[in-house]
């Protein structure tokens, strides 16, 4: 009778010669495409930056109203500190601040002290509800609209001049008399000019659409944004960083994106443009996209042998108890004691069915098969039962004394 064999002095395993033949040739694809990502990562970073950056020529930059800028001699400098923009400002400087919701609270106001009090413009790009509060008080923003080409409707010069231009985004409310507001959607303006004292003022611009490169030559773009951009001789292009040591000094609470949890301050998604991804030089993102890529390739290529098993002859003879040593050992690896079990019950049921006057069709029927037994043994119905159509034995131990049960019952009905 065929056992489960619990021990054996060969093994099927892989040894790890085997193994790694297997797989270097994975690994070295592997490998060849790392570097190549990083390669590829590294040299495109060092050119390209990220979403409304005056050096990146990407679709979602703004190197043209940059280039546009300096050709008409206004200077850009890009400010990642605020250190940096606090320094800056002046009479004679624009400050544009292309990720307001990405700073902190105490950063926030700082910038608007600093603002305030230089007599110069700031353009701050789809502020939030929380941005908006600090950094260009008596305004509220209002829910995000879609982007589309909208008409002035206000007596700004330079919107006037621009005619139509693509706005909307983050719209404003203000009850502040002296506010011009302009290009509305449904009924609320998407840019408003806040005048801030010592001729100064401070223009909130719902959508940085019109600055990107891609958009720049649509309808009056180009046009609202030298405007807005070079009414003074500096620029200072202000992109916020997480690396600013100022974000991690005085009050850490963050603005926009970044509530205290107390103060319902749930970021406005919709609202705010700008996000990690846009942080990311491009490089590095298709860099991933393409590990991404080859990893699924190799997975759908490993794959191929999954699928139906196939028969097909040995082309030599397997002696039986090699079989069964096999077996037992791909059982025991998987821990299917339910499986080995019920094969070794399945297998005794089948022998012992003809030595007691049973059918091959009623071997597997317990009341059949029980009642012709309980008149060849000694073995109560119950032990029977148990025996021959019971649970899966729990261990190991329990699998081979379930064996050895199997066999002494098989002898028992030979000889009776």
């Amino acid at each position: 009778m065929t056992t489960v064999t619990t021990a054996s002095p060969t093994s099927t395993a892989p040894t790890p010669g085997q193994v790694w033949t297997r797989a270097r040739g994975i690994l070295a694809v592997v490998l060849i495409l790392v570097v190549a990502g990083i390669t590829f990562a590294v040299v495109r970073s060092g050119t390209n930056h990220g979403q409304l950056d005056p050096r990146s020529a990407e679709p979602k930059g703004s190197r043209a109203v940059a280039e546009l800028l300096k050709a008409r001699g206004v200077s850009v400098t890009v400010a990642t500190t605020l250190d940096e923009v606090t320094a800056s400002t002046g009479p004679d400087t624009t400050l544009l601040v292309a990720g307001p919701n990405l700073l902190t609270r105490s950063q926030q106001l700082r910038l608007d002290a600093a603002a305030s009090a230089s007599g110069g413009r700031t353009l701050l790009i789809a502020p939030g509800p929380e941005a908006t509060t600090r950094l260009a008080p008596g305004v509220q923003a209002e829910p995000h609209r879609a982007i589309s080409a909208l008409a002035p409707s206000c007596e700004l010069p330079a919107a006037r001049q621009a005619g139509t231009a693509d706005m909307g985004g983050t719209r404003y409310t203000t009850q502040d008399p002296s506010a011009v507001t302009c290009y509305p959607a449904a009924g609320l303006p998407s840019l408003v000019a806040l005048p801030t004292g010592q001729g100064g003022d401070t223009v909130l611009l719902g959508s940085p659409d019109l600055l990107h490169n891609e958009r720049l030559d649509k309808q009056g773009n180009a046009s609202l944004a030298l405007q807005l951009l070079g009414s003074r001789p500096h620029l200072v292009w202000y992109l916020p960083s997480l690396a600013d040591p100022s974000a991690t000094t005085g009050d850490d609470s963050p603005g926009d994106g970044r509530e205290d949890p107390s103060e319902d301050g749930a970021r406005d998604n919709a609202s705010d443009e700008s996000g990690f991804l846009d942080l990311v030089p491009s490089g590095w993102v298709w860099g991933t996209l393409q590990l991404a890529l080859a990893a699924v390739l190799a997975a759908v290529w490993r794959a191929r042998r999954l699928g139906p098993l196939v028969t097909e002859r040995l082309p030599v003879a397997i002696r039986a108890s090699e079989s069964a040593e096999g077996r037992s050992l791909l059982y025991r690896k998987a821990k299917a004691r339910d499986r080995a079990a019920d094969a070794l019950r399945a297998a005794t049921r089948t022998r012992i069915a003809p030595l007691a006057g049973v059918p091959a069709r009623g071997a597997h029927t317990p009341d059949v098969l029980l009642a012709a037994l309980s008149a060849r043994t000694t073995t109560p119905d119950h032990d029977l039962s148990t025996l021959l159509f019971g649970t899966a034995p729990s261990t190991d131990a329990a699998l081979v004394l379930l064996a050895d049960q199997l066999d002494a019952l098989e002898r028992e009905v030979r000889t009776s």
